[in-house]
């Protein structure tokens, strides 16, 4: 590439830089205006009658009953919360619109066995839409971002804390509780929106869902995208520093949040609650109480990055190179949650790409299921699948290695850097990267002694203590603790 292309494109970068830098604070200024005003006229609390042994938390979860690995993050810190202090009361920030707060606290203890306390209020959201990706076909994160704001500030007019949590990773929203409303703001993040394995992609022009073909075909598109994403992630880290204590599920997402936000002394690594306690209790189940079956078996809510089309190319490619006698006993089971209509048609697309895959006999769908049928499922299968690129910690990898499956994950984010064990002496489950080596490392599992499995599976047992809803709870608690101190003084 000639100096003169070369310098092109740096202009090219540039400007699409400033170009969305600017879009953005246009589009923002009529909210920072009705900001300031609403600051120097209005004072929804009055400092003589407030109640000072209580304490208001506000935790901002607009999908707070999807029924996925977030949500048992939420509700897992608000039973720590509730355990830890009497005066506590919790607020939660949602969009689920068509549940009253009964059948949410009802779906809680379905789905993942916890009964809360009755100190709960929900405040309902009636923009989640403003944060929905299916809104914006062009320019999604930096849309969602802006519009994570507007429904923050919903949020906010509805109810203001004294201690602002968000779950989600919403962190544009973080400005308004803390500098208008003068909150103490905390983040627990799952996922950074911008990274820099993001940025990687597009410079090498690969292919994705977050990438497409027509960018990575154009070279002019792919640098104004650059571009994009080096404007949202320096407003990301802008935003994501204003938190006065950052919390992380993974090392992982700590080692982006760092390189982003640049608040090292401020973040701390939290592993996510897992349901190990239960999990543990149950009996291995031997070959012949599963009707020699051989479930594979993958937990994930259901969305185009958790890849289970990948799942569906594994699992037809095993069909190739096991017998037919072995092929009748396999079944690839998928359980997750699905959110909303869009959730539902990428579940219809899967289904209609295992008829197209001839497969459908094999493959079961399970959507939405109770917690106890979950744990059934868990106990039956043989093999443990995850697939998603870069998860960012792997809460089905951890619940898989408890129940006792031998698990196969992808070689990259939480499951490579924090859960799965591949030296020989303390292997404690499988990592690959494509089709084939899937595939390797199931047919290996179909070829191992009960010897050879059980050993595995004692590994996993005895590695996942450390992910537990109690030391989940406990580590949260001495995290926050300053905030309910300066609350109590």
């Amino acid at each position: 590439m000639s100096i003169f292309t070369r310098f092109f494109f740096w202009q090219l970068r540039v400007a699409s830089f400033f170009a969305t830098l600017w879009l953005f604070l246009v589009l923002l200024f009529p909210l920072f205006v009705l900001t300031l005003i609403r600051k120097l006229i209005l004072n929804r609390h009055d400092a003589d009658s407030e109640d000072k042994s209580e304490i208001t938390v506000g935790i901002f979860h607009p999908y707070c009953n999807a029924g996925a690995g977030g949500e048992r993050v939420l509700w897992a810190a608000i039973r720590a919360l509730q355990s830890n202090y009497e005066n506590v009361h919790i607020y939660i920030y949602t969009g689920d619109l068509d549940y009253d707060r009964e059948t949410i606290l009802n779906n809680v203890e379905k789905v993942f066995g916890m009964k809360m306390q009755d100190n709960i209020n929900i405040v309902y959201l009636h923009r989640r839409k403003w944060i929905e990706s299916q809104q914006y076909p062009v320019c999604t994160l930096l849309a969602q971002s802006i519009g994570s704001i507007y429904l923050g500030w919903e949020a906010y007019t509805l109810f203001k804390p004294d201690i602002f949590i968000d779950t989600m990773g919403y962190p544009f929203t973080y400005p308004i509780f803390k500098y208008i409303g003068g909150c103490k703001v905390a983040s627990y993040t799952h996922y950074p929106i911008i990274s820099t394995d993001m940025l990687d992609r597009v410079a090498q022009r690969t292919s994705a869902h977050n990438n497409r073909q027509a960018i990575v075909k154009s070279v002019v598109l792919t640098n104004m995208k650059l571009g994009y994403y080096y404007c949202l992630a320096f407003l990301y880290s802008l935003a994501g520093r204003t938190a006065d204590i950052v919390m992380v599920n993974s090392s992982w997402t700590r080692k982006h949040i760092d390189s982003i936000w640049k608040c090292p002394q401020r973040t701390h690594l939290l592993y996510p609650p897992c349901d190990v306690e239960k999990l543990l209790q149950l009996p291995i189940l031997k070959d012949e109480y599963k009707n020699d079956d051989i479930r594979i078996v993958s937990v994930s809510q259901f969305r185009p990055e958790k890849d289970h089309a990948l799942m569906l190319k594994i699992f037809n490619n095993v069909r190739s190179v096991v017998d037919d006698e072995t092929w009748k006993k396999m079944h690839l089971v998928l359980i997750g949650s699905c959110r909303d209509k869009g959730d539902e048609s990428y579940v219809d697309r899967l289904k209609q790409f295992t008829e197209k895959l001839d497969i459908t006999n094999n493959v079961e769908f399970k959507v939405n299921i109770p917690y106890p049928q979950l744990i059934s499922e868990l106990q039956r299968g043989t093999i443990g699948l995850h697939t998603m690129w870069n998860e960012h910690f792997g809460i089905s990898v951890v619940d898989g290695l408890a129940s006792g499956l031998i698990m196969i994950a992808n070689k990259s984010g939480g499951p490579k850097d924090d859960i799965i064990d591949t030296r020989s002496e303390t292997r404690n489950g499988f990592l690959a990267t494509d089709v084939n080596e899937y595939t390797q490392m199931i047919t290996s599992v179909l070829n191992m002694t009960l010897e050879e499995r059980g050993k595995i599976q004692h590994s996993a047992r005895k590695s996942v203590d450390r992910f537990s809803s109690k030391t989940f709870e406990r580590e949260l608690v001495r995290i926050l603790e300053p905030f309910f101190k300066v609350k109590q003084k």
